[in-house]
């Protein structure tokens, strides 16, 4: 056990978590505000539930991220600006995200539905869950390819991404 923990690994653990509960706490925004259109009762178990699936999909994409980072050759160039696989990647995942951010405040400014956003109710869990599960990809990347500079060993990313979400659910139901 001592051979694992050596000051290294012990360092880019507690950087890592530090570094993963900092970059969750949109994961945990976003999360609140999908699982809001859930009844009320379902509410605090789409969180723990979409929680779940963030350190799932997160140690999912960190197991395939070498493959990921490795598509670093050219597929084509529009205007002199070559896109990689990695880039298109990043780039769709970024485009997601602005346009789902872009609709959830529009809704809740000035959607028609707004007035009825604090009652809930208005979703699935099955639809809830796969908005969530869309949205962890997103933000999954970041704090893997965080993981990936920060620690060289695969089991410090994978404990200081269990260990994040732990902390986040402790936490989830007062953020939200």
């Amino acid at each position: 056990m001592l051979e694992f923990l050596t000051p290294e690994n012990t360092t880019a653990l507690l950087t890592l978590t530090a570094l993963e509960i900092v970059l969750g706490i949109d994961n945990i925004v976003f999360i609140s505000i999908l699982c809001a259109r859930l009844p009320e009762h379902q509410q605090a178990r789409g969180r723990r539930v979409g929680l779940v699936l963030a350190m799932v999909m997160r140690i999912g994409l960190l197991l395939g991220i070498s493959w990921v980072m490795s598509l670093t050759v050219p597929l084509f160039s529009v205007l002199g600006h070559s896109f990689s696989g990695r880039g298109l990647i990043l780039l769709v995942g970024g485009l997601f995200l602005l346009g789902k951010a872009t609709f959830e405040i529009h809704d809740k400014l000035e959607g028609v539905e707004s007035r009825e956003a604090g009652r809930g109710g208005r979703a699935s869990f099955a639809s809830v869950l796969i908005q969530v599960a869309l949205l962890d990809i997103v933000f999954s990347l970041d704090s893997v390819i965080t993981a990936v500079g920060m620690a060289r060993e695969l089991w410090v990313m994978v404990a200081a991404i269990v260990i994040a979400v732990g902390v986040m659910m402790i936490f989830a139901d007062a953020i939200s």
